[in-house]
């Protein structure tokens, strides 16, 4: 199948691979230890803190930062992977800056910084130090549990099993476990195979077997699974991006910005990738901004994103924001794709947009248009929920996508389902965390309840 961005230059063009490497470096490095120290003395140790009641996956935050005070790190670590087993990639992904951090009350006293607690949740696990796994399986229960994917919620899931001494079989299609976190961040953001080396500690507690290459819908059947394991949790993220519905969409040079992303992050040379010179994004959220500035990290000339609506209205936060900017990426709102502009070849040449405003308090057209010329563009609308994937299996959907109850529970007897997959996601990693460690606590009370029954 032809590669939709066959047609352009390479990255190297303009830069070797080692330039490239530096440019996707640490976005954020990391505190030293006396830094870490020096800030640690900042947190007020609220006893009712709000940035734990802001934090998704409900680490005791005043307890963790007083350790690292206190020269404890591993204490530090253990209070966060208790909650969070994947407390250090969620430390560099998390957007603290409209959780935890912004619930802190020192944005109030007359420093008006919040202690910067997604850096110190970093340093912990960073330097944690144990001699062997923290978490010890308890025995064999005899149970044995199936989980589809190995993102972030159905590794949560999978380790909080094997804690209770259950075994897990976690059925993966990618090559690589790890999820959004493996495939759909910012290279920039998780450097040196950070997720893979995060999932390698994460095994460590034993009873956890992935199998890869196995699609729910293809290869891979529910009604199988519902049968030869005691239960079933399904951990299956958003696999569809969402279309324009433009006339023009499959041309060459427009592409999901979800597949570049997955490409770049699993490119060995940087230099060897695709890169078109005028880019448009097309989207509001953080993967659009991930992906515009890592387009203008590549080399490109001018990179645009667009979006329909005001600034105030992403759903990238302020912060991301800050850094599309600081990297040359130019924002332009109020604007909405109208018409994919197609050269003599038949491959994009650009974007018309219809200019936008807010009339009533719904969104409308102003009969003005905008043209951006582009050698590419990258839509990131959205990912939606992947049908096949279920390959007809009868699910209740909310949203479009799988009911669950207060547990997690589907209405299939057995079936549970967290992360972006579920109605309540927020399609964020600490969040799909959270869910599948509580899906796992609801999973081994209703196995343990059905022993003591039998």
């Amino acid at each position: 199948m032809t590669h939709p961005l066959d047609h352009l230059p390479r990255a190297g063009h303009g830069s070797d691979s080692a330039t490239l490497e530096a440019k996707f470096s640490d976005l954020h490095p990391p505190l030293t230890q006396r830094q870490a120290f020096i800030e640690s003395q900042r947190c007020l140790y609220c006893y009712d803190a709000p940035c734990v009641e802001a934090c998704p996956s409900d680490i005791d935050i005043p307890r963790f930062i007083r350790e690292i005070a206190e020269d404890n790190i591993n204490g530090a670590a253990q209070t966060i992977l208790e909650e969070n087993i994947l407390g250090g990639s969620c430390a560099r992904v998390c957007p603290t800056e409209i959780l935890c951090e912004q619930s802190c009350v020192r944005n109030h006293d007359a420093e008006c910084q919040p202690v910067l607690i997604g850096l110190l949740q970093r340093h912990a696990i960073d330097h944690m130090h144990f001699e062997g796994h923290p978490f010890v399986r308890a025995a064999d229960t005899g149970k044995h549990i199936a989980i589809v994917g190995a993102g972030p919620a159905g590794l949560s899931c999978a380790h909080r099993l094997a804690t209770y001494g259950h075994r897990v079989t976690i059925f993966e299609a990618e090559a690589k476990p790890g999820g959004l976190n493996e495939y759909g961040i910012a290279r920039y953001k998780l450097i040196d195979d950070y997720a893979q080396r995060e999932i390698d500690f994460l095994l460590e507690i034993g009873g956890i077997e992935i199998r890869h290459g196995q699609r729910l819908g293809d290869n891979l059947e529910l009604e199988t699974l519902q049968r030869d394991y005691d239960s079933v949790f399904l951990g299956l993220g958003l696999g569809a991006s969402r279309r324009l519905g433009l006339t023009g969409e499959h041309a060459p040079g427009l592409m999901p910005a979800t597949d570049y992303i997955h490409q770049l992050r699993q490119a060995d040379d940087l230099s060897e990738l695709p890169l078109a010179r005028r880019c448009v994004v097309i989207g509001a959220g953080n993967t659009a901004i991930d992906m515009a500035v890592q387009m203008a990290r590549l080399g490109a000339d001018a990179v645009t994103l667009v979006y329909r609506r005001g600034n105030e209205s992403m759903s990238a936060t302020g912060h991301e924001q800050e850094i599309a900017k600081a990297n040359g990426v130019r924002i332009v709102t109020w604007a909405q794709p109208e018409q994919v502009l197609i050269d003599e070849a038949g491959r994009v040449s650009g974007m018309r947009f219809a200019r936008t405003e807010s009339r009533g308090g719904a969104l409308a057209t102003t009969g003005e248009t905008l043209d951006i010329p582009a050698d590419a563009v990258f839509s990131a609308i959205g990912q939606a929920f992947a049908e096949n994937s279920l390959n007809g299996v009868q699910l209740a959907r909310e949203a479009g996508k799988i009911e669950v109850d207060g547990n997690f529970r589907t209405r299939l007897a057995g079936v549970y389902a967290g992360g972006d997959c579920i109605a309540a996601g927020q399609d964020l990693t600490v969040q799909a965390v959270q869910h599948g460690k509580l899906a796992a606590q609801a999973i081994h009370n209703e196995i343990m309840a059905q022993q003591e029954v039998a």
